[in-house]
């Protein structure tokens, strides 16, 4: 996969102010949308035999995962500092004419981990196009302030099994929801409290996107006291790690 042109329309201090007031900033580029696009049709045909919705971290085995992650490190080295590491990775793919929703959740919490606002942030990758037919993100702008919402498993349907009961903040609705249509190539960065949530494809197109939480030294608080699974990606604080990483991407 291609290096990640530069952030093209929006400057780093912009980015960080929309966090700061908004909870979230966008559209921002991790890559050209023919890179994105041949990447999903990879997916596509990885994918497609078992129309697996749900792969939990990616970015532990697969190199397209570790790179599309890395494609937006300055922006959030300007948020949470030179030392970040990814804590979870899931790769969504909403197949055509499928009862898959995702409802309204925070990325910074669930059962197993909990994450310090200040030292993390969240990222939603387009590999595809996301429009609201297909499922694109909705988000409910400075929905960060009201902090963490107490959390719940969703009610489990007829593909529970497959992938999973989703997490979601108990008796959040919002009648304001912002769809955040982006093209693909494109991200999202959020606040790890904004609420955000997906709706349904109903089109004859696959939706895919990749979320990915960043944290810095610190951040992330597991739930039974145990150490938290990073991957380090910058900064020297996770030393000898980084090294490992940087030569893993070198080769």
């Amino acid at each position: 996969m291609s290096r990640t042109p530069p952030q093209e329309s929006k400057s780093i201090t912009w980015i960080v102010d929309d966090l700061r007031h908004h909870g979230a900033s966008y559209p921002l580029l991790w890559a050209t949308a023919g890179t994105a696009r041949a990447l999903a049709g990879r997916l596509v045909s990885e994918h497609g035999d078992h129309r697996r919705e749900v792969v939990r971290n990616p970015h532990r085995n697969a190199a397209w995962a570790r790179e599309a992650a890395c494609s937006l490190l300055d922006v959030v080295q300007a948020v949470i500092g030179p030392d970040v590491a990814i804590e979870n990775t899931f790769l969504v793919t909403k197949w055509p004419s499928t009862s898959f929703e995702v409802p309204w959740h925070q990325d910074g919490t669930d059962r197993r981990i909990e994450l310090d606002p200040a030292r993390s942030v969240s990222a939603w990758l387009a590999i595809t196009d996301a429009a609201t037919s297909n499922g694109c993100l909705h988000i409910a702008p400075g929905s960060h302030r009201l902090g963490y919402l107490p959390y719940e498993l969703d009610d489990a349907d007829a593909n529970g099994a497959q992938r999973g009961r989703a997490g979601r903040a108990a008796g959040f609705c919002c009648r304001d929801a912002v769809p955040v249509p982006i093209a693909a190539g494109h991200a999202v960065l959020m606040d790890v409290r904004l609420l955000h949530r997906s709706g349904l494809n109903t089109s004859r197109s696959t939706r895919i996107g990749l979320n990915i939480r960043y944290v810095a030294p610190g951040a992330a608080r597991t739930r039974d006291h145990t150490t938290p699974d990073l991957a380090p990606i910058s900064g020297t604080a996770w030393q000898p790690a980084v090294h490992d990483e940087q030569e893993h991407r070198r080769s």
